[in-house]
């Protein structure tokens, strides 16, 4: 069997299973229509003032610091797996990137982005 033909063949099965299993839960879950589903959630409390509402800038920048050390946790994942062969060189870079990542957060401490208040 070709790679074109086996990509086909896993391709269908996968979207026929997708569809199978919609489907099902369409045909078999139990359905009720009322006014309720209809309405805003919020927690159980009824929503109070519009939906637009500013939040501190705080959460944004947990946010950004959270993304920024996931991204380096990707870089450093295959940097790990190829210690070895890169040297020196490597480990230089990898320490110049890690230098950067640790400004960032010095910067942030240093401005009270890490304080929840």
């Amino acid at each position: 069997m070709s790679t074109s033909a086996l990509f086909l063949v896993v391709l269908l099965t996968g979207i026929t299973l997708v569809v199978a299993g919609l489907g099902m839960a369409l045909l078999l879950s139990p359905k009720s229509f009322n006014a309720q589903k209809g309405e805003p959630y919020e927690c159980g409390i009824p929503t109070h003032g519009t939906s637009w509402m500013q939040f501190k800038v705080g959460y944004y920048l947990y946010a950004i610091l959270y993304l920024m050390f996931d991204v380096e946790t990707i870089f450093l994942f295959p940097w790990a797996t190829v210690v070895r062969d890169l040297g020196m060189a490597g480990l230089v870079s990898i320490l110049f990137f890690v230098l950067i990542l640790g400004l960032g957060l010095a910067y942030a401490w240093k401005k009270g982005a890490l304080q929840w208040k």
